[in-house]
């Protein structure tokens, strides 16, 4: 199991660019975590920024040295997302936890964790990646346009310490990573895939800004999202090709 180093800042813009630039001045080890209490400039996929009020949430990015091929990419983020998953299941167990493809975790319809991970690759091998990670803990009301989001506070009524969500965390996420490091890939996407969000069921998608009701059969093997539609038509899709509506 890896043991973290932890580097805790009072504030700072984003935790995944405070990572990259300590990057480029040493190598810190592998899963040494950047946290922070105030996050300002939070990022999320494409241009999407992250939410977070002061001491309320978690908000923090590991390092990581992937020893596997960057073509495998993909396996990571189910990693990642697994430990997540598996950390929320734990401590909601009467709630609906499940992985939206391909970086969010859901409560419900509701978005209660988001995942970022950046790289950097040299040849066909990571030279590091960086993992960001935003959770909903003790948040109750929030002011941006983010349409659905939701905390365990919100949930269970109680508030977090929020160094213990850390280490419950953290401890879970290394656990799945592990696996991946150990070659046991298969086993990180047949969990991914029973935790999939709309798995299986008939919903409507915007794929290529088109409207279809279709329903999430799996993942391709480079993380691209499958669909089948009503005609029984299969659709592979990018990030950018599909929309969940919800």
């Amino acid at each position: 199991m890896i043991h973290s180093t932890i580097i805790h800042l009072p504030e700072t813009g984003s935790t995944n660019n405070y990572a990259v630039e300590l990057l480029t001045k040493e190598r810190p080890p592998e899963g040494c975590v950047v946290v922070t209490s105030h996050q300002t400039r939070g990022k999320g996929t494409d241009t999407n920024s992250w939410e977070s009020e002061i001491n309320k949430n978690l908000t923090f990015s590991i390092i990581l040295y992937p020893a596997f091929a960057a073509d495998q990419q993909f396996i990571l983020n189910k990693a990642i997302s697994l430990g997540i998953y598996d950390f929320l299941k734990t401590e909601l167990p009467q709630s609906p936890v499940s992985i939206k493809w391909p970086n969010d975790i859901y409560i419900g319809d509701k978005k209660v964790c988001g995942i970022l991970i950046q790289n950097s690759i040299i040849g066909y091998q990571f030279d590091y990646v960086v993992a960001g990670i935003g959770l909903n803990v003790n948040q109750e009301i929030f002011i941006s346009d983010a349409p659905n989001p939701v905390s365990l506070k919100m949930i269970t009524k109680k508030d977090y310490n929020l160094e213990d969500v850390l280490e419950k965390l953290l401890n879970s996420i290394f656990e799945k990573y592990s696996l991946v490091q150990q070659n046991k890939g298969r086993l990180i996407e047949n969990e991914y895939y029973q935790a999939m969000y709309r798995l299986m069921e008939w919903h409507r998608y915007l794929v290529n800004k088109v409207e279809v009701t279709a329903r999430i059969t799996g993942t391709s093997p480079y993380g691209q999202l499958l669909l089948q539609t009503q005609t029984h038509q299969e659709l592979t899709c990018d990030l950018k090709d599909v929309k969940f509506v919800i």
